[in-house]
């Protein structure tokens, strides 16, 4: 299976493949996370002890860094006195170092711009042995494909299965278990765009949770597929499964409680995969239909906390949202991203803005100012055209999709 995550900022794609583990690499794979997962949780505790002398630091005097390089240093030392960490390649245990220090940096610019705690990201928090999944990063300097299989740093060859070609050499991989045991290698090679036949339309994107995507044209909708609520009965068959079977606190799991956990993560990810093949499938429709893509830029996190959330979550928004926006930039689209404040207010026909905001129980939209009628979704997505700059008339030549008549003067 691959999976090719599209056209990022960098102008690099994600190739990932899945991988044929023999039991000789898997336990060296798993012996190198032992000693990344240690790196990562010194690192932790040095931040965290950095923390606490600049707190409590008399006056006048310097405050202590906790940087890549006084981490890289603290690296070198410790490759020093252990024998052990000298076992294994220093390429992903510096990669570790660059992933820490990226994530204590977003964590304190949160903090320096005062976002509340729902919104900010934590601090790097330590890394759990039954609990923490295997993910190792690779420098062109610490892999090599050769024969069709890769090769890492410390004499670990992985069978690839190749399901199609890189488009190029790729500069870094990252090898990594998920939930269900299987490993996979995601290569990060430069992006390719593909240019599809230009159509002359344009098109408006509005999310919802009872449709996923309303869009200005009637075709192009994304009706709420329901992958989890179909699952729902099974998945809780088998979390069922795991109560029952459940180990005491500090006693070893039999062998039916880890059944029946394979059991529940095999569900999870079938219907994830699942949602993102019916979100990518229709967002390559979207795509090859259109020339010009206006997105509402919606994040739905604070659904998680609405009596929508289990819906909203089966919806997979966010997920659909991306793919979109992977598969535009993929095929050289014109993507743009409308800010969602009041577009469910404003009026797609004369700009209109509505003096108070509609329920949600009100599906219709009708402006009193120039009297147009059409359903409330309908007309956002319209006006996602409108914000984008784009021209409304090229998406349907004439009045909204499923436009009501106008109201009587």
């Amino acid at each position: 299976m691959t999976t090719a995550a599209t056209a990022e900022d960098t102008g690099n794609a994600r190739w990932t493949f899945r991988l044929r583990v023999s039991s000789t690499a898997r336990a060296a794979l798993v012996s190198e996370w032992g000693r990344c997962r240690w790196i990562w949780n010194e690192c932790c505790a040095k931040s965290k002890q950095t923390y606490l002398w600049n707190k409590r630091r008399p006056e006048g005097a310097s405050k202590r860094t906790c940087g890549p390089a006084q981490l890289d240093k603290m690296l070198t030392e410790a490759r020093k006195r252990n024998g052990w960490l000298r076992e294994g390649s220093s390429v992903p245990q510096q990669q570790l170092i660059r992933d820490f220090g990226k994530s204590r940096a977003k964590a304190q610019k949160d903090i320096e711009e005062r976002l509340p705690m729902r919104q900010r990201s934590g601090m790097p928090r330590w890394k759990k042995k039954r609990e923490a999944r295997p993910s190792l990063n690779y420098t062109r300097r610490g892999f090599r494909l050769k024969d069709g299989r890769l090769h890492l740093a410390g004499g670990i060859v992985l069978t690839v299965v190749w399901s199609r070609e890189l488009p190029a050499a790729p500069s870094s991989v990252r090898v990594y278990q998920d939930s269900v045991g299987h490993w996979y290698a995601s290569f990060v090679a430069p992006a390719e765009i593909e240019p599809l036949p230009e159509t002359g339309a344009v098109i408006g994107v509005d999310w919802g949770v009872k449709v996923t995507a309303t869009t200005s044209s009637d075709t192009h909708d994304l009706p709420h597929a329901e992958h989890g609520k179909k699952a729902a009965q099974r998945l809780a068959h088998y979390q069922r499964m795991m109560a029952r079977r459940k180990p005491k606190r500090g006693q070893p799991a039999s062998k039916g409680y880890r059944e029946a956990k394979q059991l529940t993560a095999k569900l999870h990810k079938k219907v994830a995969r699942q949602r993102q093949d019916t979100g990518r499938k229709w967002a390559k429709s979207v795509v090859r239909d259109h020339d010009a893509i206006a997105v509402e830029d919606f994040r739905p996190k604070f659904l998680a906390k609405s009596t929508m959330a289990r819906k909203a979550a089966d919806a997979a928004i966010s997920a659909t949202k991306t793919a979109l926006i992977e598969m535009g930039r993929k095929h050289g689209r014109d993507v743009r991203l409308v800010h969602p404040a009041h577009t469910t207010m404003d009026c797609a026909q004369c700009g209109a803005r509505t003096k108070h905001a509609l329920p949600l129980s009100e599906r219709t939209y009708a402006c009193t100012v120039c009297g147009s009628v059409s359903p409330r979704d309908k007309n956002s997505a319209r006006v996602m055209l409108v914000r984008a700059g784009l021209n409304p008339a090229s998406a349907d030549r004439g009045s909204p999709d499923g436009a009501l008549p106008r109201l009587a003067a």
